[in-house]
């Protein structure tokens, strides 16, 4: 279908969990939690409108994520955005580490690829998206699905997939209030000793064949020295709750930047994750324990031509 056709696109883009722990800035998982954008050729002018969780938080001009990134791909193509009427749903909170910005980063950059320019490269649409969202650990899974790990290679962002067992379940500690991803990173130190990088390095190895079914390696894949203490000195819960987790053998990590925890299990252990999640986030106001699953396939964008066309 020619681009001059399509005047309606469908999109949808998964939460995701950046960094599982020690690959600090590396390694990815997409969750199935889905926002989604529908965004419609219109006489004009542009008009953005969002709803679900927290959507009063978003901007509705010309600072919104979604559509600065179609403006950015367009640019990157050489072609003009139609005037769009865009319908943004959210199903995750923001601020929380599940990757919103990520998510509306791919909602942009693959409706205005239907739009305007369809044969535009998975790998141009995978550089913009680092460009614009800064957190390739976050664009990849929400891009690609599954498990990733990511790398610069000769200044370009490279991704490899990570095998998932399909008996690999999630349970999410969802906090009660944002954190700036900038106020989290501004809180990491500027240097850690050589005998804690290699630590870390040695756990992130570990992260590969974790994921992929030896889940007796989750609990030290998961543990990481290097940005987690700083991040969780930031709220008290996180830190109790992580903690209280790890010392009952489960493999809790921050989500992200945090303030949220994820925490990998075997199918068979999720009512016990739970259980102990809830029973960790005890007097924690607002803050809540869910099952989420993982996303094998990464955001999507259908398309419909135009009436008439």
């Amino acid at each position: 279908m020619g681009s001059e056709r399509v005047g309606r696109v469908r999109v949808a883009a998964p939460a995701t969990s950046g960094n599982l722990g020690p690959a600090f800035d590396a390694a990815g998982l997409a969750l199935d939690w889905w926002d989604t954008l529908d965004a419609r050729v219109t006489d004009g002018p542009t008009a953005i409108h969002a709803t679900g969780s927290e959507a009063e938080l978003l901007p509705a001009g010309p600072e919104n994520l979604v559509h600065r990134a179609m403006l950015a791909l367009a640019q990157e193509a050489g072609a003009a955005l139609p005037a769009l009427h865009l319908s943004v749903v959210k199903a995750f909170p923001l601020g929380r580490g599940f990757g919103s910005s990520a998510a509306a980063v791919a909602l942009g950059l693959l409706a205005a690829r239907a739009l305007v320019a369809p044969e535009l490269p998975d790998a141009v649409v995978l550089a913009l998206a680092a460009e614009l969202e800064g957190h390739p650990d976050n664009v990849a899974p929400c891009l690609a699905g599954g498990a990733t790990l990511c790398w610069r290679e000769s200044g370009r962002v490279a991704v490899t997939g990570l095998a998932l067992h399909p008996q690999l379940a999630a349970v999410a500690l969802v906090a009660a209030g944002p954190l700036a991803t900038a106020a989290a990173r501004a809180a990491l130190p500027g240097a850690v000793p050589f005998d804690l990088a290699a630590r870390t390095a040695g756990r992130a190895a570990l992260l590969a064949p974790a994921l992929g079914g030896a889940f007796e390696l989750l609990l030290p894949a998961t543990e990481d020295g290097l940005h987690q203490p700083a991040r969780l000195a930031l709220d008290a819960v996180s830190r109790r709750a992580l903690e209280t987790l790890r010392e009952r053998g489960h493999a809790a990590f921050l989500s992200g930047a945090g303030p949220s925890v994820l925490v990998l299990c075997h199918r068979s252990a999720l009512a016990g994750v739970l259980g102990d999640a809830r029973r960790a986030l005890a007097g924690a106001g607002g803050w809540r324990a869910v099952e989420v699953g993982l996303a094998r396939t990464g955001a999507l964008a259908t398309v419909e031509a135009r009436a008439g066309g």
